[in-house]
């Protein structure tokens, strides 16, 4: 049984759509199948992930991809990370010497000739923004040996948004940017990649927050949780290893439609769409969707298909058999 989980970045997903918080969520589901493939900003947190070891964890791009039938996901044992920064300082060289310890990763440094800017802005409600400087990243990383790339940079945002997001919640407004730039990336490269912001904090904050905001509050960079993600992170083929064809469906949260989806719908994969987890978003239900009130009720939809039962069998009151006249 696999399932695939998406929680799209800069939202303002209700679960999954802060710092890591789709943890719970993807460890839930996790339990209910073989593999569980999902995107880095399903349970990226700062300092914390807490994926199930079962996890496949794919940059968004490479995942449309898969879902497409362009790409195979072939599973590892341990892959070598190449880190990119602007400037190796003490944050970035103990979180890579720390997953080095306590993970067993493979793992180096590489200064960016080059450095990569990162721009968080907010357009029309939805997090987005610019990124400059990532086509000489790519060169510059096309001259190393590595199986995937992590990106340890700076994200320039107006502190005042900042502060606003973290007292009052809302949309994320640094994840689209990150999800532009490992999409730019990804796509180029075709290794598995995902960003971590670095020097992320204010100076002089020191306010109790939203809990699912929390993690954000408690480190300056969010490195180690992008380390865990790719040292076992599924190598990228266009020839072999697990396919759109093995993939027995997807969960999305409600209001929201894309590749993804679209991808789903061709391939003819049933989507199971969580209405809990509203955001900023309002694309109208699908006939053909599979619509349930929150991530308990989508484990039980999945152990259901699992176990070749269909919902209705096991829901009162039980409809009389169909009958249909030669």
């Amino acid at each position: 049984m696999n399932v695939v989980m998406i929680i799209p970045t800069g939202i303002g997903c209700e679960i999954g759509g802060h710092c890591g918080d789709g943890n719970a969520p993807a460890r839930l589901l996790g339990a209910c199948c073989d593999n569980l493939v999902l995107h880095p900003n399903v349970v990226n947190a700062s300092d914390l992930n807490e994926m199930p070891a079962n996890a496949l964890y794919v940059e968004g791009n490479h995942l449309d991809r898969f879902l497409q039938g362009k790409l195979f996901l072939q599973k590892v044992k341990s892959n070598r990370v190449l880190v990119v920064v602007n400037k190796a300082d003490y944050q970035s060289i103990n979180a890579v010497s720390a997953a080095r310890a306590t993970i067993g990763l493979d793992a180096e440094i590489l200064e960016l000739r080059v450095p990569l800017k990162l721009i968080a802005r907010m357009e029309n409600g939805v997090a987005g923004g610019e990124v400059l400087n990532w086509k000489e990243l790519v060169a510059q990383v096309r001259e190393r040996e590595y199986d995937a790339l992590g990106i340890a940079t700076p994200i320039t945002i107006d502190s005042d948004t900042l502060a606003a997001y973290w007292r009052h919640g809302g949309v994320n407004p640094v994840g689209g940017v990150e999800a532009i730039a490992t999409r730019l990336i990804g796509e180029a490269l075709d290794k598995p990649c995902a960003h971590g912001p670095v020097d992320y904090a204010l100076t002089g904050f020191k306010e109790v927050v939203d809990p699912r905001i929390a993690v954000e509050i408690i480190t300056e960079n969010f490195i180690h949780c992008l380390l865990k993600g790719l040292h076992k992170a599924p190598r990228l083929s266009t020839t072999s290893g697990m396919s759109n064809r093995d993939v027995d469906c997807m969960v999305s949260p409600y209001g929201c439609f894309g590749a993804p989806h679209q991808a789903c719908l061709d391939a003819g994969i049933p989507v199971i769409v969580v209405r809990e987890n509203k955001s900023c978003l309002n694309h109208p239900e699908h006939p053909k969707f599979i619509y349930v009130e929150n991530y308990l009720e989508a484990a039980g939809m999945i152990m259901a298909m699992r176990a070749g039962v269909h919902p209705t069998t096991v829901r009162r009151p039980l409809a009389q058999t169909v009958v249909r006249k030669a």
